[in-house]
């Protein structure tokens, strides 16, 4: 794994989205097509901001796929990640090649899985943009994660830190607004990624980051598994960092 510190929230994002950027461009070069996963939340405004800005991308080939949204949740609301990439990045960049958003109003969760699973299933994804929740999550694979299932798409429970975190961050108003479900790309199909870049800001992540990165690859801390894939890169920032012992290989 590559870890790169930076100083500031805005230089890491600058920093993921650039190298984003260059694989997209790479992989287009290569194959004439790419697929793409994409994150939403906080720790994604910079890392998507620079992405978008990037030049000499042709978005005519780039498929987009969602990587989680919360079950029950219009488009509409503020806090939907259909909603969240629909105007952060699919209204801003050329028309893609195809989107494929999760719906979470769909009235049978289990076949909007299934739906999503086959399109997915036997697409090779370029980089997929993620980040790490305060509990550890990857995606919505609250703890303890399954590392087992090969299913593409889960419906989750979510656990009460994660949807503190979703008050914290000013998404809902109290903790009773949060929904108790979600569908989730499973861990399985995430590091199926031929690059994952990894955007954690604030020092609110610094302790989920420590557990990620100098624990034991665990299921307690579900984005440690990232230790195992053969090209993630991990941007933080100097708060994102702050309970991190020193060590080799961090580029500051």
């Amino acid at each position: 794994m590559e870890v790169v510190v930076h100083e500031s929230s805005a230089e890491m994002g600058q920093a993921a989205g650039e190298q984003a950027a260059g694989i997209i461009r790479e992989k287009l070069a290569k194959d004439g097509s790419a697929a793409i996963i994409l994150a939403t939340g906080a720790s994604q405004f910079d890392t998507l901001a620079n992405l978008i800005a990037a030049p000499d991308i042709d978005w005519s080939k780039v498929t987009m796929f969602h990587l989680d949204e919360y079950l029950g949740l219009s488009i509409d609301h503020p806090a939907s990640f259909r909603g969240y990439l629909r105007d952060r990045f699919v209204k801003k960049v050329p028309e893609l090649a195809a989107v494929h958003f999760l719906d979470g109003e769909a009235a049978d969760p289990q076949a909007e899985c299934e739906r999503l699973g086959k399109l997915i299933s036997d697409r090779t994804i370029a980089v997929a943009l993620v980040g790490i929740g305060e509990n550890g999550h990857l995606a919505f694979n609250d703890p303890p994660a399954d590392f087992e299932t090969t299913d593409p798409y889960l419906v989750v429970d979510l656990d009460e830190d994660c949807r503190k975190q979703q008050v914290g961050e000013g998404w809902f108003a109290t903790l009773d607004d949060v929904p108790s479900q979600a569908i989730s790309m499973s861990v399985h199909r995430i590091m199926a990624s031929e690059t994952i870049i990894c955007s954690v800001p604030d020092e609110r992540k610094a302790e989920a980051v420590r557990g990620s990165l100098e624990g034991p690859v665990t299921p307690e801390v579900p984005a440690s598994i990232l230790q195992k894939h053969a090209d993630c890169r991990l941007f933080l920032d100097r708060a994102s960092a702050s309970s991190l012992s020193a060590q080799g290989g961090i580029q500051v």
